[in-house]
């Protein structure tokens, strides 16, 4: 008899959609399971699928020997840090992939309509509509102005060039150092940051989530902002302190902010963000395009067959640091570095 792979898919009810879920099944022994029904899946399972950035028990569901552990896991979104623990990163048979690529220009085009939104005040042409009130005023123009882009992957990339097409100086804040981006121009490193948020219109958040950004928006940093700056955060809520933002806006230190992630999701009604004035909260919605599920159906179909053939694998992540080192381009194999 011929082994078939052992494939545990975790998800929340609305699973991939019928057309990629009978190719898995075709593929593979697949088993649908919640997250509570997960750690006794997992053990002895060949690859594991994470059908979104919403779960978070596969920490706790790892097993602990290596030998009973998943050889690869795939996870629906950009983000991994919701399925990273020790054992996971730690052992070097396991590979993890993620969905890069899916989301970069619906992304891009979410960040310049907020700006567009902020820059022009729809929200309060909408609020005055609802009012039936008539109020002329004068908006600003985005041309010119500067935008931070904090985050130098493909997301960030994509959004850097939107924004220059409508005329906006943009540039970077990565890893790095780095001068003649093609993207970017100029990208500070993280010595140049406070500096860099000083000069900035726009500071648009597009980075990972990893130990060295977790909280790194934090108050200094708000404070070094123009008090007429924006902040738009399209990456990972926990990427900014949430008080010190609140307290920022509430004292009128930063003229407002747009916002689809959250540390607590969904935002709890008491959270002050839904009503201060000048900030746009949505429901981590930016790369959810029509269409998005099937891109990223196919995606995890394409690495699958890859899996089985013994083919190099699209958007290998670095487990240690979370983002994509190796995109695969080619069939051959050829690859691009992809890095914050």
């Amino acid at each position: 008899m011929t082994y078939r792979l052992k494939l545990v898919c975790l998800h929340d009810g609305s699973r991939i959609p019928d057309a990629a879920r009978v190719a898995v099944e075709e593929l593979a022994d697949v088993r649908w399971v919640t997250e509570e029904e997960l750690a006794p899946a997992l053990s002895g399972a060949d690859a594991l699928y994470v059908g979104g950035a919403a779960f978070h028990g596969v920490p706790a569901a790892w097993p602990q020997d290596p030998a009973l552990a998943p050889r690869w896991v795939h996870v629906a979104a950009t983000g991994v840090e919701h399925v990273l623990c020790d054992a996971l990163v730690r052992d070097p048979g396991v590979i993890l992939t993620n969905s890069q690529g899916i989301y970069d220009q619906p992304i891009a085009e979410y960040v310049l309509g907020l700006v567009l939104a902020l820059a022009k005040d729809l929200p309060g042409t909408l609020g005055h509509q609802e009012r039936r009130a008539w109020r002329w005023r004068e908006t600003e123009r985005i041309g010119g102005r500067t935008a931070l882009v904090v985050g130098t992957g493909p997301i960030g990339r994509a959004v850097a060039r939107l924004l220059r097409a409508v005329g906006m100086g943009v540039v970077g804040v990565g890893r790095a150092d780095r001068a003649d981006d093609p993207d970017f121009g100029t990208v500070h490193g993280p010595s140049d940051r406070t500096a860099a948020f000083a000069q900035a219109d726009y500071v648009v958040l597009v980075a990972p989530l990893t130990p060295d950004t977790r909280g790194m928006v934090d108050a200094r940093l708000l404070a070094a902002m123009k008090p007429t700056a924006r902040l738009i955060n399209v990456g990972r809520g926990a990427l900014v302190v949430q008080d010190d933002l609140i307290e920022a806006l509430r004292a009128g230190r930063l003229a407002g902010a747009a916002l689809d992630v959250f540390e607590d999701e969904p935002l709890p009604a008491s959270s002050p963000l839904w009503h201060l004035p000048g900030v746009i909260v949505s429901p981590h919605m930016a790369g959810d395009v029509h269409g998005w599920r099937e891109a990223q159906a196919e995606l995890f179909l394409d690495n699958l067959r890859r899996h089985l053939a013994g083919r190099p694998l699209r958007n290998v992540v670095d487990k240690r640091r979370g983002y994509v080192v190796t995109g695969i381009t080619t069939e051959t194999g050829e690859a691009e570095v992809s890095v914050y």
